[in-house]
């Protein structure tokens, strides 16, 4: 029998606990013994929950007692988190997280930490929540080199975003059914700022190139500036609006940001939708291979959880070889990235178009009736070229008195 114990009894720690008991068996047969939650640390006590008799509130009772060889950390956040599961790790248990935070600020120490004292630091439910990612990055497909990942990787601004987009929802209406919803937290900004996604693609990043990723390197750009006029254009032109987390992996350097991106039918994330999360992996021998789930949620992500103590307890006495180096991976500037450009523009395009050409060259023209604006689709241009062009003309449109423009969304397509 393993003794396992879980520190935070949220949503992902009452999950934990919630698997551990309804699919014991499963689990004993996967793990090849039982695995026995002794502990379940959290401030707060819950008296009517199944696991009462076993709350603690002093970490000290985890990292002293032998007995535990599996931690789980569901607290999420960095404090007490980071210092928890280190002294955890130091102690020689091995630990399995949902922590996204945790992994993309500390991940490259606590791996080393996990070699070295021959344990496991696993973090499968950090990205994708239910979806398998991590460990297909390792396993499935070790033998490929990985050239992008692309990914849907935050189910509340994908839900956002499918709201404005299939029901004409403002994204402040959008924004407060995804709260009422549990789908948005009180304070959304990790989320509508694209922060967690950048936190995501920084470790599915490291995990394909093996090399540490800092994800403040990563360019990162949220939904807020997104409106129901730039989803009335994408319908007219059948499009979506996706917030992606996307690396480019070449040469020793990754080309990565977060950004919203308007796609076309033809891209296989354009029918990932509500709270669903999708994520793209193209390999050098693989081609485009596609893995698509629940990117969230209590029992999706605690599902994860449960496979990394699996695979804990059957790997209890040695390392599994995983994750990245301490060597950091450069990181490209946006500017250096390569996109078209959807841009709303204030005016008659009757009366612009000289001056749009002569700035962006060739591009498509988009009208919407009742509007005081059109809209253009550039061709494929560099980041540092747009922006070049973009205050350009912006500049000579102040100049008479014109407000120029209103909107930016770069495109894949």
């Amino acid at each position: 029998m393993i003794k396992a114990a879980i520190m935070g009894y949220g949503t992902i720690g009452s999950g934990v606990a919630e698997i551990l008991e309804e699919n014991r068996d499963v689990i004993r047969e996967k793990a090849g013994q039982e695995i026995r939650l002794k502990y379940v640390l959290d401030l707060r006590d819950f008296p009517d929950s199944p696991v009462a008799d076993k709350i603690i509130h002093d970490f000290k009772q985890i990292e002293e007692d032998e007995e535990i060889r599996i931690v789980v950390e569901a607290m999420g956040g960095l404090n007490p988190a980071y210092p928890f599961v280190k002294a955890c790790l130091l102690a020689g248990k091995h630990v399995a997280t949902s922590n996204k935070a945790l992994v993309a600020a500390h991940g490259t120490e606590l791996l080393e930490i996990a070699r070295q004292k021959r344990v496991n630091f696993f973090f499968e439910a950090s990205v994708g929540g239910g979806i398998p990612i991590i460990r297909p990055l390792y396993r499935c497909l070790e033998g490929e080199r990985i050239e992008e990942i692309t990914g849907i990787l935050n189910g509340t601004t994908n839900f956002i975003l499918t709201k404005m987009d299939e029901e004409g929802e403002t994204f402040e209406a959008a924004l407060k059914e995804a709260q009422s919803r549990g789908y948005a937290e009180r304070n959304p900004e990790a989320d509508v700022e694209g922060y967690d996604t950048c936190r995501k693609i920084a470790i599915l990043t490291a995990m394909a190139a093996g090399r540490e990723v800092h994800f403040e390197d990563i360019y990162t750009e949220g939904i807020t500036r997104i409106t129901d006029t730039d989803f009335k254009y994408a319908k007219q032109m059948g499009t979506s609006i996706k917030l992606f987390g996307t690396s480019r992996i070449h040469d020793g350097r990754a080309s990565a940001f977060v950004a919203p991106m308007m796609i076309d039918k033809a891209n296989p994330l354009y029918s990932v939708n509500d709270v669903f999360n999708g994520i793209l992996v193209k390999g050098n021998m693989l081609g485009p291979a596609m893995f698509y789930g629940s990117g969230a949620g209590k029992l999706p992500t605690a599902s994860a959880v449960i496979a990394d103590m699996i695979e804990a307890s059957q790997n209890l006495d040695s390392h599994v070889p995983m994750g990245w180096s301490e060597k950091p991976l450069c990181v490209e500037p946006i500017e250096t990235a390569s996109f078209r450009y959807f841009v709303r523009i204030a005016g008659s395009w009757t009366d612009r178009e000289a001056d749009v050409n002569t700035y962006f060259g060739g591009v498509d023209v988009h009208v919407l009736e009742g509007l005081d604006e059109f809209a253009i689709l550039t061709g494929r241009m560099q980041e540092g070229a747009f922006r070049r062009a973009a205050a350009a003309f912006d500049t000579a449109e102040q100049a008479e008195g014109r407000p120029g423009i209103r909107q930016m969304i770069r495109a894949e397509m």
